[in-house]
C-alpha cells in the first residue's frame, strides 16, 4: 500500500551505535534517544532497545506509554502539563521542568502514587524557549532548593535546548555558562549532578570539534539518530545513513502542461499567495500523498531529474521532464525527507510503515 515509509532497521541500529560509540569516545556517557519524531514505532524502539543508550525521550506521555517494561528510563521532554501531573509520574521516570507550579503537581501526583519523580531543570541559554532565563540566578537557585526540599521529587540533573525555536547555536561559551550554572546549583544542594544535558543534535558539531566542555555527561539525539544528519548546520554526520527512512508514493497522473497557471490567480486552498514561475510545457506527474501526510518542501526525490513543484492536501506535484527514468502512472516514485517531512509523514494515519 502506498505511500509508505519504508524503514530500514540496519541502517537505524548502525546510526544508533555509531552514536553511542561517538558520545563515549568524547566523554558523554549517556545518551537519550528521542522517539518523537517516529512517534516511538514500536520496531524502531526495539531496535533502540538493543543499543547502549540508557533514556528513551518523548514529547507525549502517549508514546513514553509505548516505550513501558523496555529496560529504559523514559524522559519527558516536553515540560510537563499540570494536569497532566499524574500520567507523567506513571509513565515517565523523568521530566524536564521549569515552572515551580508545575513542580508542585508532580509532587502531589507522586505522593499519592507513592513514587519519586525524578526532575531535570531546564535552563533558558537565550533560545527563548522553555527553561529558568540563565540570567536569573536567583530564581533558578530558589527552584533547585524547593525541588531538593521536596520528599517526592529528586533533582536529577540540568538541561538546555537550542536551536529549536529561536536558531541560537551550541557554542563552547554558552555551553561554558551553563555548567556555571549547574556548578552554582551543585554547591548549593551540597551535592553533584548526575545527569548534566548538553543539547540535542545541534550539539554534534561541538562534539566532533573537541571543543564540548568537560563536564557534559548527556546529550537528547532524535534527527541525528534518525536521519544521521546535525541540526546547527544541517550536515550530515561522517559514517551514517541518512536514508535509514524513505518515503515512497505512487503516481496517479502524468500529463504535458503549462508551467504557470492560466486565469486569474488568488490564494491557494491554504490561504496562501504563491509565486510560479513561466518556464514553458512540462511534463508533470502527481503522486497520491499531500501536505496532510508530509512537508513538500521538505522532500528530496531519489531519481534523478525529478523536482517537487508543491502540494495540495492530497496531491504531490513533480516536474519529471528530465527524469532519467520513465515516470508513469503507477510508478513509485521514492524521496529523503527532511525532519518536518519525517515528522509529519510519521503522524499522518494515511501513510504506511514497512520494515526491511
Amino acid at each position: 500500500m502506498f505511500p509508505r515509509l519504508v524503514i530500514d532497521l540496519d541502517k537505524l541500529r548502525h546510526n544508533a551505535e555509531a552514536l553511542c560509540t561517538l558520545a563515549r569516545e568524547r566523554g558523554i556517557s549517556d545518551l537519550a534517544f528521542v522517539t518523537k519524531v517516529f512517534c516511538a514505532d514500536w520496531e524502531m524502539v526495539r531496535v533502540l532497545t538493543e543499543t547502549p543508550c540508557r533514556f528513551l525521550a518523548d514529547s507525549r506521555i502517549e508514546n513514553l506509554m509505548r516505550c513501558e517494561g523496555l529496560g529504559k528510563e523514559r524522559l519527558l521532554l516536553r515540560l510537563p502539563m499540570p494536569s497532566q501531573a499524574e500520567d507523567v509520574v506513571r509513565h515517565a521516570e523523568i521530566s524536564l521542568n521549569s515552572e515551580r507550579a508545575t513542580l508542585r503537581a508532580l509532587s502531589a501526583a507522586a505522593k499519592r502514587l507513592g513514587r519519586i519523580h525524578r526532575v531535570v531543570l531546564m535552563i533558558d541559554l537565550g533560545d527563548l524557549r522553555e527553561g529558568i532565563f540563565y540570567e536569573n540566578t536567583e530564581l533558578i537557585l530558589r527552584t533547585a532548593r524547593e525541588i531538593e526540599n521536596d520528599s517526592h521529587l529528586e533533582l536529577f540533573g540540568t538541561a538546555f535546548n537550542v536551536t529549536c525555536y529561536g536558531s541560537v547555536l551550541p557554542t563552547a561559551e554558552n555551553v561554558g555558562n551553563f555548567l556555571a550554572i549547574t556548578r552554582k546549583l551543585e554547591a548549593a544542594i551540597g551535592r553533584k549532578l548526575p545527569f548534566v544535558s548538553g543539547g540535542n543534535s545541534s550539539s554534534i558539531p561541538l562534539l566532533l570539534s573537541g571543543k564540548m566542555p568537560a563536564g557534559i555527561n548527556n546529550l537528547r539525539l532524535g534527527e541525528a539518530l534518525v536521519l544521521g544528519r546535525e541540526t546547527a548546520y544541517g550536515e550530515d554526520i561522517p559514517e551514517m545513513y541518512q536514508d535509514a527512512v524513505v518515503l515512497e508514493a505512487e503516481v496517479v497522473e502524468v500529463q504535458t502542461k503549462p508551467s504557470y497557471p492560466v486565469g486569474e490567480i488568488g490564494v491557494n486552498a491554504f490561504g496562501e499567495k504563491a509565486n510560479y514561475t513561466d518556464i514553458g510545457r512540462r511534463c508533470r506527474a502527481i503522486a497520491a500523498i499531500g501536505r496532510q501526510d508530509t512537508d513538500a518542501g521538505g522532500l528530496t526525490p531519489l531519481t534523478p531529474g525529478v523536482t517537487v513543484v508543491g502540494a495540495s492536501s492530497d496531491h504531490l506535484i513533480l516536474d519529471v521532464t528530465e527524469s532519467v527514468e520513465p515516470v508513469t502512472v503507477g510508478s513509485i516514485l521514492r524521496f529523503t525527507m527532511d525532519y518536518g517531512a519525517l515528522l509529519r509523514g510519521f503522524t499522518s494515519p494515511y501513510v504506511e510503515r514497512t520494515y526491511r
